[in-house]
This record gives structure tokens, sequence and C-alpha cells, in this order.
């Protein structure tokens, strides 16, 4: 898969100088940064784009940014630093208990938050795939770098495709439901739109499979949902 699709960080925050701040640095680092100014407009965008990590502010005009931590945790794992003026150890504490995974305090360095965010990533992994690459067959998906090969060839996926391998692969060898992949790859909003499903796993079955008819690695459970099975396990 080449080039990787940009991940994709969402930052809510009502003050338009963070919000430039913070697009132009993570912009410059790859990063594809989509804004909001607010907890309603930020639970919309979360709820209807592919989100790979969120940068949310406690300190919303329309609420607490506790509580939208709490909607998005409910629906997706994805990393969620807190990015706030509050310095006070039981507002931390709330924020992380309501699912945040770090908390970074205003005003902060460029360099400590780009060390944050790659941390938070890191971490979002699945233990099996820190440093390791998944192997289908002759097809190798190396998640840590974001590409996919077959015979040595690199395989090219969609932003959306390689959305739904990746949730796929972090659960490797287990059941994924329909519905957890539709909120995790298109968003809470699509959770019954389970057509969107069907064709890209047939799109992935068609380029990571010897017989897309016969899937031997992207495998369905009838009624359930989908299983990855690397190579070595039950294939």
């Amino acid at each position: 898969m080449s080039p990787s699709p940009a991940l994709q960080v969402l930052v809510v925050d009502d003050e338009p100088a963070i919000r430039n701040l913070l697009r132009t640095t993570l912009s410059a680092e790859g990063y594809h940064v989509i804004e909001a100014g607010s907890a309603r407009e930020g639970a919309t965008l979360a709820g209807n784009r592919r989100i790979d990590l969120f940068l949310i502010d406690l300190g919303l005009p329309d609420g607490d940014g506790v509580t939208l931590i709490r909607e998005i945790r409910g629906w997706t794992q994805r990393p969620i630093l807190v990015l706030s003026a509050r310095t006070q150890e039981m507002q931390k504490v709330q924020a992380l208990d309501a699912g945040a995974d770090d908390f970074v305090s205003k005003p902060f360095g460029v360099a400590e938050l780009h060390a944050r965010i790659r941390v938070a990533l890191r971490h979002a992994g699945l233990p099996a795939l820190e440093g390791s690459v998944l192997m289908l067959g002759n097809v190798s998906i190396d998640l840590l770098a974001r590409n996919v090969t077959r015979d040595g060839q690199p395989v090219k996926l969609t932003a959306t495709q390689w959305r739904l391998l990746e949730v796929l692969a972090r659960h490797a060898g287990r059941v994924v439901t329909g519905h957890q992949l539709l909120r995790e790859v298109w968003g809470p909003g699509h959770g019954e739109q389970g057509h969107y499903l069907r064709i890209y796993v047939r799109q992935l079955r068609q380029k990571l499979e010897a017989d897309p008819t016969n899937p031997r690695f992207l495998q369905t459970e009838l009624g359930v949902g989908y299983r990855l099975l690397p190579s070595g396990e039950g294939v």
C-alpha cells in the first residue's frame, strides 16, 4: 500500500489559536487534522469520520470535555489525549477515568505533545502488533509501518480498506462483530449499514485471498461478523 493513508486527528478546542497551532504542527508531521470548536461539533465529527486519535480540551463552551470523552470511549478504543489549562489533580483523574489515555497541560511544548501522541498511538496497538508483522500466507501486513505486500509487491488499499483491515488485524484470531466494525471504521452513525461492510470485505478478499470466493484468512462468522485468521492459526 503506497502511500500510507495519513492518520486522522480530531482536535476539539474552542481557542482558534490553539487549533491553528495544532493544525500547522501536526500537518507538518504528516497527520490529517480535523477541527471542532465545541463539544457538539466534536461529537458530530467523531461520529461521521474515521478518526485515529482525539485531542480534546476540557473547557468547551457548550459542555465539559469529560462528557465528550466518555461518549467517544463508548464506541471506540482509539487514543484520546486531553489538552487543558486545568491543572487540579482531580480534574485530570476525572478525564482519565472517563477514558482519556493521557493529559497534556496548557501551555505545552510541541515536541512534548508529539512525543505523547507517538506513545498513545503505539499503546493503542495490541502487544502482538508491537514490532511484528502479520502473515496471511503470501500476504504481509505491517501495522506499524502501515503497509501491505503480496509476494513482496505492494498492495494498494484505500484509506477505508486499510482501516477495516487494521481493525480486523488488531483482533486477529477473534470474531469482530459487524456492528463493532461499522462503528470503528465508519463511526457510530453507521452501525446499521451492513452493506458497507459486505462491499469492503469483498474488496479486501479480492486483494488478499488466492481464492476470494473461498476465503482462507478473512472468514465470515454467519450472523455475527468476521474473523481474520493469520497463518498458523487453524488455516
